[in-house]
Order: C-alpha cells, then structure tokens, then sequence
C-alpha cells in the first residue's frame, strides 16, 4: 500500500511538474520580445530554422532560444512556415507574432520616386544610389539599356514614366526601369485613344515630346492645357515653338543656370528657337496630367506666355501684349 501512495506522489509530482513546464514554457511565449526598437530582419535563401533561432538570439531580438526550439518538436509546421525575405520586427511582439511574421507575405517593400520632368540622366542617378536593388546598369551605357529592354537604337529620354515604384530585396534596377517603360508606354497609348481631333501631329511619340515641353514649362495644373493650347497654335501656323527648356536641354552640361541670347542661337537639334515644329526627342519625363493635356489642349487664342516668377505664367495673344508682358514681369519695367 505505501508503494501504491508513493506512486501516486510521483505521478502527481510528475503532472505538476508537467504542467508547470507547459505554463512556463506558454508564459515565455506570450512575453515580449528582448527587442528594444523597431528593426528589419532579413530571412536570407536557404537558411533553416536553427540558424534563424541562433541569429535571432546571437542579435538580441529573442532572449532565450528553447521555448522556439521546443515549439519546433511540438509544432514543427511553425517553424517550417519560416520563409525568406525581409521583415519590420517590432518590440511588442511576443514569440507567436514575430513568428507569425516571419511566416508572412508582409515583407519590407523599398520604394523610390521618380519625379516629373526628370531626364533619363537623373533617373539613372535616383536608380544608381537606391538600396537594397542590384544593380545591373551602373556600368552600362543608355544604349545598353535600352537594348535590353528591346527599344534597341531608340533614344531614351521620355520612355519611362515618373511615379513612385515598389520593390523588394533582390530586385534589380533593370527591373524598376522595365516597370517604368512598360507603365510609360501604357499610359501614353490610353491617353492618344482620348485624344482630340485634328491635332498638328499624328503619334503618339510627337505626343509624348509636346507633353515633356509641357512638364518643363508649367507645374501648376490648370495651365498644362493652357500651355499645350499655345504650342499647337503656334504648330498649326507654322510658328516656332521657343520654349527656353528646348535650349537648356540642348546646351547639355554647358549651361549654367541662367540662358543668354547667344544660347537662344545656338543650333542643337532642340532648340526650338531655331528649329522648326517639335524637337526631335522628348527632353524630360512627363506625367500623366501633362500626356492628357499635350492631346486635349485648351481651346482660345494665346499664342504667348511668359512666367510671372510665381510659378504661373501670363498669356497673350499678340507680340504686342507679349512683350508687354515681358517688361513687367521679366525687364520690370
């Protein structure tokens, strides 16, 4: 009989001991993590379970590795789940929650902006110092970008669309640009199927170079259609366009931040000063609004404008009330 209670004493002993184990081992779980501030981890390809458990711990965001490794034997699935990518682990996570997110499709997405009226030459900047992206076109000419996204011999300027792009770690900066050109090429072929009739130019492309003339000259909204109703006047009667942008695009790297008349003569393939209708490329990148209005211009008379230095422009019909506009705004006279 005292064998039979000694035995009952070891079972219950043994459950207790169980149980308490169990409610430890639930109690380390539910608790927070050691993480002290917000941080990103980073699953790399191939790693298992217990590399992450032992990275986890050797970082600092997990104090102790066994209740992980014991939820390994009980709920092998957990940890299996584990998938590669980066992940924003937070401080009040518990161990349920930042497994959970490590399990997730709630990876780290980097994002960049390409704004309007960049050129091809600043994208590539904004491209070349983003990170995390792998970069494949550092040492490759614009030709060579444009090849291997098969615009093989097509100049660059103007084919990709400024906007702010999503990626995650392991995609390439040739990616972001196909993703830029492709969206370009989309938008530029929904906005000429909306566009008006008897336009003084027949593609889209011609399209796409009116509206980065617009981009350039305005960025207040309601004077993009105003200032593609001027240039199509000036198109349809045969007038030279004179835009400013068209001159400093051309002068390249030789201008220095302000325009003389010898630099409204000098004879690019741009400058529209000297050329006559549209210049042969665009010369920066448009966005959707300025595509909308270079298709769908205002209607009226003006066939000028000159800024205010405000950022809105006064509009003219005449030479005569141009030129008065110039001496009040720009001579100040």
């Amino acid at each position: 009989m005292r064998w039979l209670k000694g035995m009952l004493l070891l079972v219950v002993v043994m459950v207790a001991a169980i149980g308490g184990g169990w409610l430890w081992w639930q109690h380390k779980l539910d608790e927070p993590i050691a993480l002290q501030s917000p941080m990103v981890y980073d699953i790399r390809s191939g790693m298992g379970a217990r590399q992450i458990i032992d990275e986890l711990h050797e970082r600092g965001i997990i104090d102790e590795r066994w209740p992980y490794q014991l939820l390994g034997v009980i709920e092998p699935a957990r940890l299996r789940a584990l998938r590669a990518g980066e992940f924003e682990i937070l401080p009040d996570m518990n161990a349920h929650a930042l497994l959970g997110k490590l399990s997730s499709n709630d990876v780290v997405r980097h994002r960049l902006t390409i704004p309007e009226g960049r050129t091809f030459s600043q994208m590539r900047q904004i491209l070349n110092q983003a990170e995390p992206l792998e970069h494949k076109t550092r040492d490759m000419s614009d030709e060579e970008i444009m090849a291997a996204l098969g615009m093989d011999g097509e100049f660059p300027e103007g084919w990709f669309f400024p906007d702010t792009y999503q990626w995650l770690k392991g995609a390439t900066d040739l990616e972001l640009f196909k993703r830029a050109h492709d969206r370009m090429v989309s938008t530029l072929n929904e906005v000429w199927a909306e566009r008006q009739p008897d336009l003084p130019f027949d593609s889209p492309y011609q399209a796409l170079i009116l509206a980065s003339l617009i981009e350039k000259e305005t960025g207040a909204p309601d004077e993009r259609t105003r200032i593609a109703g001027v240039f199509v006047r000036r198109l349809e009667k045969g007038m030279r366009l004179q835009t400013d942008p068209t001159v400093i695009y051309g002068l390249g790297q030789a201008y220095n931040g302000s325009l003389t008349r010898a630099d409204l003569t000098e004879s690019t393939r741009w400058n529209t000063y000297v050329i006559n209708g549209l210049p042969p490329t665009p010369i920066a990148m448009p966005g959707r609004a300025s595509l909308e209005a270079a298709v769908n211009p205002a209607e009226g008379d003006a066939l000028y404008f000159v800024s205010k230095g405000n950022g809105e422009h006064q509009f003219s019909a005449t030479l005569e009330e141009h030129n008065a506009a110039v001496r009040r705004y720009i001579l100040n006279r």
